[in-house]
């Protein structure tokens, strides 16, 4: 005799023999530390990235080794140390990383065939580590994110690179997609305008404009194709639309910049004291090329270009949060992560 099995248990028959799904949230990196043997090890291995400081020649590693090593690694890690999180020994990046993965994974948990966790290309917990988990846990199918709106080869194209060297090492490679930069995505634009807004309202004063500060990049780069530039400008001329303002009251510019060469332009710091010298004495800064707020934003920005600004007349600053694991930011990447995984749960 034919036994028919209800509905329900049939589904949950077929659901429960859907392959695992692994999502791999990845944002640059961190110190392990924050004192100056922590930031040696992390800035070996992000200048001896050929995505990032192209020319490794001769020249780069006499000047790598010989002075920047040297020297550099103490003085970054007194700013380290001005933004570290001391409760878990950590830096912001990697503690906001983690609760971005947490509560993805949280969003996800009806989905149980996927598994969700965390990356850094630079430091700890490295791309091998992570996919090295997400296989243990049966994932034969990864999506891979790059948390960069904006696409470069310096930070997109590398976390690719990694990837591709970690899976060039398998037998038995998991299937892969990785999610495309989201510059302009409506709910991104729509969550940046949102933070914006809401950090505006909370603020004793009206700042007179908003500086939007991306990181930079050399010219160089850009003029043998990069994107990044211009998605840059894209996702400041969609938040313009989106705020009702225009290249007067929110302003495109660039930080972080290092070395001799010439970088995009303007230059954040730059633009500080213009504008301060101008007369301008109420400003509000958002960085939107960052997901998550770390050295380059609590420190740089918050505090550099603040004492920057103030130092030549500028009263009032103030610097917008990133989006973080916010629920708006959480919407962000939770809208990209579920639209990439589209026919596969």
């Amino acid at each position: 005799m034919t036994t028919i099995a209800p509905i329900a248990a049939a589904k949950q028959a077929v659901r429960s023999g859907l392959p695992r799904v692994g999502v791999l949230l990845v944002n640059l990196g961190t110190p392990d530390t924050a004192d100056a043997p922590g930031v040696r090890v992390y800035l070996k291995e992000f200048l001896s990235d050929a995505r990032v400081i192209e020319d490794q020649g001769l020249i780069w590693q006499f000047v790598l080794n010989g002075i920047i090593l040297r020297t550099r690694p103490r003085a970054k890690a007194r700013d380290y140390l001005k933004i570290w999180n001391t409760e878990k020994n950590e830096s912001p990046l990697k503690t906001i990383t983690r609760s971005q993965s947490d509560k993805l994974a949280a969003a996800l948990a009806d989905r149980d065939h996927v598994v969700v966790d965390w990356a850094m290309r630079y430091g700890n917990p490295s791309i091998k580590s992570g996919i090295d988990a997400l296989i243990a846990k049966g994932c034969e199918r990864i999506l891979t994110v790059p948390l960069y709106p904006q696409y470069s080869a310096a930070t997109s194209a590398t976390v690719c690179d990694e990837v591709f060297r970690v899976l060039a090492r398998l037998r038995a490679q998991p299937t892969l997609r990785v999610t495309p930069p989201y510059y302009e995505d409506e709910a991104y634009i729509e969550a940046l305008a949102t933070s914006i807004e809401t950090h505006l309202a909370s603020l004793p004063f009206k700042p007179e404009l908003i500086v939007a500060s991306f990181h930079g990049m050399p010219k160089a780069y850009v003029d043998k194709g990069d994107p990044y530039q211009g998605q840059c400008v894209a996702t400041t001329e969609a938040l313009r639309r989106r705020l009702g303002m225009d290249e007067t009251k929110l302003l495109l510019t660039f930080q972080s910049r290092f070395g001799f060469d010439e970088w995009l332009q303007p230059y954040t710091d730059k633009t500080m004291e213009r504008l301060a010298k101008e007369g301008v004495r109420r400003i509000a800064v958002v960085t939107p090329g960052f997901s998550a707020d770390c050295l380059e934003t609590l420190e740089e920005i918050a505090q550099e270009n603040a004492e920057i600004f103030k130092h030549n007349g500028g009263e009032q600053f103030s610097a917008i949060p990133c989006l973080n694991d916010s629920d708006p930011g959480m919407d962000v990447i939770q809208t990209l992560v579920l639209r990439e995984l589209q026919g596969w749960i």
